[in-house]
């Protein structure tokens, strides 16, 4: 009993980090990956760059997808495009 009483400090320790640090950088890793799958053309997107435009194609064999912009067409990887940005500009609309 009293070697469990010596880890019991650590085993606390790693529950509480588990549960506020892991555990939402999952969770946001999860919605994250499922906003980059519903991604489609037409959806007014903002880079995590801050370059605003619109989805015009998507290319799902190496995740990048073309953007239209005011000053032409760029091509960006699907990571490169900022979930909570993006929910912020579409809710403005």
């Amino acid at each position: 009993m009293e070697g469990i009483g010596q880890f019991l400090p650590f085993i606390l320790m790693f529950v509480v980090v588990y549960f506020f640090m892991i555990a939402p950088q999952m969770k946001r890793a999860k919605k994250e990956k499922k906003f980059n799958s519903e991604l489609s053309k037409g959806d007014k997107v903002i880079t995590k760059s801050g370059l605003h435009g619109k989805v015009l194609e998507l290319n799902d064999k190496d995740q990048t997808c073309v953007i239209e912009t005011m000053s032409g067409k760029v091509k960006y990887e699907r990571s490169a495009i900022s979930m909570e940005l993006s929910s912020k500009a579409n809710a403005q609309a």
